[in-house]
């Protein structure tokens, strides 16, 4: 039975991970759409300032780090190796959780019409693959993540914030809507009340009210970025102890819980099951016979 049933999974779990890699690698726009990301990355490419950094700890734990104090974090050409720190995010095999670190992070607005609805569709397309990552995510929101970087947190499946620190969706003074897919997501976040009050109220969100509104889980007690860090990733142990495999199956179930009508997420959460009934987890905790507690 062990043997049979380890090669029933191994099938499955080849057949099944290239259809939902193949899913996860389609974008939300393209040419069709009036989208040209070549235009938009020419464009982003004549601004400069600040970093993105990406390092893989020996824990598995991927940080994803946003830097430019200065401009408040203004994004600008450095969110084209943003994009592509998401498309390394999903081919790793052996990580299933990241953390984004945001530090004083909002966005500047280009002025040209095309040049906007390009940026909206390109963000779209980026922030959408980093909530679709198999990947368990946090966004540790450090000092204040204003318009675009709030827009970063809600694609994140948690947020930690540290004392001091604030969200705020400022696009009505800036004579805008979130385009970044970040209204979308508040409302699975918080519902369509609470996010009609941050959007129209472009309210001050600090880490008590976000708490309240459960668009944060948690505040941190440090503000000190090393503690801060440390302390998000033991917060964030808790969801990603145990074998990888069962992890970024987990976070795969409950996207298409969140994403798919009901009957499309049941045949989805039925196919991901089979990639783990049978696996070395499945088979060792059957000999372990665990006692639930």
């Amino acid at each position: 039975f062990p043997e049979m049933a380890l090669a029933l999974w191994k099938n499955l779990l080849q057949t099944t991970k290239k259809r939902i890699l193949q899913q996860r690698s389609l974008s939300l726009y393209n040419g069709a759409h009036g989208y040209e990301e070549e235009l938009i990355k020419k464009k982003l490419q004549q601004f400069s300032g600040g970093s993105i950094s990406l390092s893989k700890e020996d824990n598995g734990i991927g940080i994803l780090t946003l830097n430019n104090p200065k401009l408040m974090n203004a994004f600008t050409e450095r969110f084209l190796f943003y994009q592509n720190c998401v498309w390394t995010c999903m081919k790793w095999e052996n990580s299933c959780n990241s953390c984004a670190v945001l530090d004083s992070c909002e966005s500047r607005v280009t002025e040209v019409e095309e040049d906007g609805m390009n940026m909206c569709m390109f963000m779209q397309n980026t922030l959408t693959r980093l909530m679709r990552l198999p990947l368990i995510s946090v966004a540790l929101v450090q000092g204040k993540a204003y318009g675009g970087g709030a827009e970063l947190t809600t694609a994140c499946d948690f947020r930690l914030m540290t004392p001091g620190s604030e969200i705020r969706f400022v696009h009505k003074h800036m004579g805008l809507v979130p385009g970044w897919g970040g209204a979308a997501r508040l409302v699975r976040i918080v519902g369509s009340a609470a996010a009609l009050q941050l959007l129209a109220g472009a309210a001050r969100v600090d880490p008590e009210r976000a708490r309240s509104l459960r668009l944060a889980e948690d505040t941190l007690p440090s503000s000190d970025q090393g503690s801060a860090l440390a302390e998000a990733r033991a917060w964030l142990s808790q969801y990603t102890d145990g074998p990888d495999a069962v992890i970024r199956a987990v976070k795969k179930v409950v996207t298409a819980g969140r994403e798919l009508p009901l009957e499309a997420a049941l045949r989805t959460e039925k196919d991901i099951f089979g990639t783990v009934w049978g696996g070395p987890a499945n088979l060792q905790a059957l000999v372990r016979r665990p006692k639930h507690k």
